[in-house]
């Protein structure tokens, strides 16, 4: 067996199962956990001092692996941690704090490769953040206002030709009623601008409309690029694709050179490893950058276009890109 790889996510994730069984078909040590197992099925023992850097152990009921071993980590949307019942409100957010911090920040010191370190991911999901650094990077992105300010969103529709969007600042799931809702893009026709009220509620994003010939699924992994062309077949997913899924069809394509350059550096100055990156492909075959998901889906684009996605992630765990 080669040195091992952690495996940091969600339970039932079956995109992770993929992974999971690449690597062990090609002999890989798989040491698998999910947050939502500590501290009631998986334990940590781990000590630093002048002499070593972090050693101990990470202990579930049937597997132990040695954390000074651990040759990468892949790291992807894990549970919350769950704590033994009869804890108060306060001493369950008290814990809480105590396993981000112990846990989470013993396995965040392991230096070794990671796909995405948590500290990486988490600014990286900043929409703002994104965009000013592909713009840096020299990738085309629409105009974009971020705002609370219902005149503001009038000047800005103005100067764009009001041909606007607008989109959640952050992730577009919320949970209402017990069940779980997506909030989709949506084009604001001149009439909407009427009546704003609510906005000075919470940030909103708006951005110019940006006339397309079909989108593409940018899946980036270490050094690899994998493009999938998504063409909507209803109304409803030509403004957001993943409103109406049923309707998609897809193709392998190839990334214009400025593009790939663009998004290396992109994915560098973000300090990812993994990056799934939507872009527009307009009439006039411009791509236009929208944001990069550095925990995003990527099963499906396999699935649909035979791209070896799941290939690359095992390829780059064992540093072979």
């Amino acid at each position: 067996m080669t040195a091992p790889v952690l495996i940091i996510a969600a339970s039932d994730d079956w995109p992770t199962d993929r992974v999971v069984v690449e690597l062990q078909r090609r002999g890989v040590e798989v040491f698998r956990m999910d947050t939502a197992d500590f501290p009631q099925r998986l334990a940590l023992a781990g000590r630093i001092d002048q002499g070593k850097a972090w050693t101990g152990e990470l202990t579930t009921e049937h597997r132990t692996v040695e954390l000074s071993r651990v040759s990468a980590v892949y790291y992807r949307a894990p549970g919350a941690f769950q704590f033994p019942q009869g804890m108060s409100g306060p001493e369950e957010r008290f814990a809480a704090a105590q396993a981000r911090a112990g846990l989470g920040g013993v396995l965040s010191a392991l230096d070794c490769r990671w796909v995405n370190h948590p500290t990486s991911m988490a600014r990286a999901e900043y929409k703002p953040v994104q965009l000013a650094a592909a713009r840096a990077c020299g990738l085309n992105i629409p105009p974009t206002l971020i705002t609370n300010r219902a005149e503001e969103v009038r000047s800005f529709a103005a100067d764009t030709g009001f041909s606007i969007v607008c989109k959640p600042v952050a992730s577009p799931v919320l949970i209402e009623d017990g069940q779980f809702k997506s909030v989709y893009t949506q084009r604001l026709r001149p009439e909407d601008l009427d009546d704003l009220r609510g906005i000075e509620t919470t940030p909103h994003l708006f951005q110019g409309w940006v006339s397309k010939e079909h989108e593409v699924r940018l899946t980036v992994v270490g050094g690899r690029m994998f493009a999938a062309a998504i063409h909507a077949g209803s109304e409803a997913a030509h403004e957001d694709w993943r409103s109406d899924y049923g309707s998609l069809t897809y193709a392998s394509t190839e990334v214009p050179d400025q593009v790939a350059a663009g998004m290396r550096s992109l994915m560098e100055r973000l300090q990812l490893r993994y990056g799934a990156a939507d872009f527009i492909v307009g009439p006039d075959g411009q791509w236009t950058f929208l944001e990069v998901n550095p925990c995003g889906q990527w099963d499906w684009i396999q699935g649909e276009t035979g791209l070896p996605i799941a290939e690359a992630i095992a390829d780059d765990l064992q540093g072979a890109t």
